[in-house]
């Protein structure tokens, strides 16, 4: 089932995600929900807080990364790493980044919980991170590169931060107008969303 996505503006964006255990209720529904509800809107990750969970869930499939040969793009991958980006899907429950490291780079990043934005953000390339898959069976496992990047962004939202939050005050305020227009429901996108309205 195709969910609607959360926008900026709601409070659960901004909420640090809880653990959870593998009784939650309609876990293995909602991860299911999760990737179709990502797949419909072309993205390569999706966390529970886009989707309204305040918890501490997030999915990733990187393929359409590995299928990118817009001229437009900026971005252009070797064929190894394609290879890589193609085979990465995985589910990552109560995670925690226990290590970032390497020389900061720059990658221009989206939301889809903020249509039609997209900002150079400067990470780390190197992670380390915990966390349990679908079976509640527990990894530790290190990544680098872009897939570390789609890690950092999806993390960030179960820690209440969007990527908005990583670019200079001076880019935030440029964009201001653009944030406080989706705030509103002014949106364009291409798939369902959902706007926060304030309980009178």
């Amino acid at each position: 089932m195709i969910l609607p996505i959360v926008v900026y503006g709601d409070p659960v964006l901004r909420k640090m995600g809880e653990d959870i255990d593998k009784d939650y209720e309609g876990l293995e529904d909602l991860i299911k929900n999760m990737f179709d509800t990502m797949y419909n809107a072309n993205g390569v990750g999706l966390a529970a807080p886009q989707v309204g969970k305040a918890i501490r869930l997030f999915v990733i499939d990187t393929q359409p990364f590995s299928e990118s040969d817009d001229d437009d793009d900026d971005e252009e991958f070797t064929p190894a790493q394609k290879k890589e980006l193609q085979a990465f899907k995985k589910i990552f429950i109560n995670a925690r980044i226990i290590n970032e490291e390497g020389v900061e780079w720059k990658f221009n990043e989206g939301c889809l919980s903020i249509p039609k934005i997209r900002e150079d953000v400067m990470r780390l390339p190197n992670i380390e991170i915990e966390y349990f898959d679908e079976n509640f069976k527990k990894h530790k496992e290190k990544y680098d590169g872009v897939i570390a990047r789609v890690i950092q962004h999806e993390y960030d939202h179960i820690e209440g931060k969007l990527f908005t939050d990583r670019i200079s005050p001076f880019k935030r305020k440029l964009i201001s107008g653009k944030l406080n227009d989706i705030a509103k429901g002014k949106i364009n996108a291409d798939y369902k969303t959902k706007v926060y309205k304030p309980k009178k």
